[in-house]
């Protein structure tokens, strides 16, 4: 089974940053994939940002030029660094290991195959 360690969220003003990370057992993420996603209250999960297991990186336009997505894989680990964060950044954020190395439907939920259980990010105004 695989399991995650995710800590690093809170509340921080807008403006701010925040270091998200996720801690994974049970699976080796330098075989995989990674991404971020969130859901905010009353909406539906969003992508963020993926990781291929080749090293390309990629954002949603909404986050993009703010966070990077990062991984160790020698801790396991991967990072999501939010700078400038805004109100509409407050969601649960959620991490993810893809299905492979490397997929073109990053940005779709079910390229996904195990989830963390999410961490509350509040930005307030």
């Amino acid at each position: 089974q695989v399991h995650f360690v995710e800590f690093g969220g809170g509340t921080v003003q807008a403006g701010g940053s925040l270091r998200l990370s996720c801690a994974a057992s049970g699976r080796a993420i330098s075989n995989y994939g990674v991404g971020w996603f969130r859901q905010a209250p009353g909406k539906e999960r969003e992508y963020v940002s993926a990781l291929h297991g080749t090293g390309l990186r990629y954002y949603s336009d909404s986050v993009k030029g703010r966070f990077t997505i990062s991984k160790d894989n020698a801790e396991n680990t991967m990072y999501l660094q939010m700078n400038s964060l805004k109100p509409e950044d407050t969601a649960v954020y959620y991490c993810a290991i893809q299905r492979s190395r490397i997929t073109p439907r990053y940005y779709f939920s079910d390229a996904y195959e195990y989830w963390g259980q999410g961490i509350q990010v509040t930005v307030s105004s």
